[in-house]
């Protein structure tokens, strides 16, 4: 790709997200939405490739009604309040169309099918970015509306996302799809205490985002794509495989590590709200995705391939460096001494 086309949709990513974050009015959270989507389009069909090409097309269908949806919500809720003001969705059935939308925007159960497809068909750049940054939007516009969404139908999909997100993973070979499913289950974790305390859903937010970035940044390091291919990888970059175990167990929730941190802060809240089955339950989900973050930590690190392997055995590569991806990972694996201050500034 022309490195200025790829600057130029670089920057309206950028210039979409700032827009939706920062408006108050309907038509301007919409507009950035619209920007996003016809933005991100070109970076995912790059590669000329008919899966790159399914995808592409899967995401705008997906996308374009998600954001008709959402359009259709603010007008419902504007012909009878009179007001486009976000925070002010106070209509049922605006509520009720607006939850729908963004769970189409984010992939949340049942409107889940077109992101592991996605995932499949994107470079992993590109994934990433579909993992990280273009779930940042739809998830400022819930945090605007929190206070009018229906707590059972949020509690429900919340619980639904975890629990496929989890029996979804356990068969899958290709590392970008599990990716995709561990990004549903982590929504969910999200969404079930989106109502309750809005800012624990952001920190949970951010802090997947490091450690998604560092993941799918360490695969692009090694070009590894499936699991069989990541068995060879260890020749390639050995302490980066090393820091990219520590990353998947904390993606996991294991504790010492940072991804244990908003699991434990959101039980603690849902058992002070008197939900204690749901902090249960969503619990015991999170060690259906447990399973398939050893089985990748496992791959990478752990076990040697048997010597009838199908992949050439790649050769160890002296590169410099790379900062972001060692900063990410340090975040990614570090944070939860810091949880003082971290809850102090929330």
């Amino acid at each position: 790709m022309n490195p200025y086309a790829k600057l130029t949709f670089s920057l309206s990513l950028v210039l979409g997200t700032t827009i939706t974050i920062s408006s108050n009015h309907w038509m301007m959270a919409w507009t950035g939405l619209e920007i996003n989507t016809l933005a991100i389009i070109p970076l995912i069909s790059k590669h000329h490739h008919p899966r790159a090409i399914e995808a592409t097309i899967k995401y705008f269908l997906t996308q374009a009604a998600a954001s008709t949806l959402l359009l259709f919500s603010s007008t419902i809720n504007a012909w009878h309040t009179g007001q486009w003001d976000i925070t002010q969705l106070s209509h049922p059935t605006a509520s009720l169309l607006l939850t729908t939308a963004i769970a189409m925007k984010l992939g949340l159960v049942p409107f889940h099918f077109w992101f592991p497809e996605v995932l499949q068909g994107s470079p992993l750049t590109t994934a990433m970015l579909l993992s990280t940054v273009m779930k940042f939007p739809p998830i400022t516009i819930l945090l605007l509306t929190s206070h009018s969404l229906n707590p059972t139908l949020l509690t429900t999909m919340a619980i639904a996302s975890a629990a496929l997100g989890g029996w979804m993973g356990l068969n899958q070979t290709q590392i970008r799809k599990i990716l995709a499913f561990s990004s549903i289950s982590h929504l969910g974790w999200m969404t079930i205490i989106l109502i309750y305390n809005p800012k624990l859903t952001l920190l949970t937010f951010y802090l997947y985002c490091f450690m998604t970035a560092a993941i799918f940044l360490t695969l692009n390091t090694t070009k590894s794509l499936k699991l069989s291919t990541m068995m060879t990888s260890w020749t390639k970059t050995p302490t980066l495989n090393a820091s990219f175990m520590l990353t998947l167990l904390s993606l996991a929730g294991l504790p010492p590590l940072t991804g244990f941190l908003p699991k434990w802060l959101i039980i603690q809240e849902l058992s002070k709200q008197e939900m204690t089955p749901a902090a249960t339950i969503i619990a015991i989900l999170s060690l259906l995705g447990l399973f398939f973050y050893l089985r990748l930590a496992y791959y990478s690190t752990i076990t040697l391939p048997p010597n009838p392997t199908n992949h050439m055995k790649q050769w160890y590569v002296n590169k410099p460096a790379n900062t972001l991806i060692a900063t990410l990972i340090t975040l990614s694996t570090l944070l939860l001494p810091m949880s003082p201050m971290i809850l102090a500034s929330i």
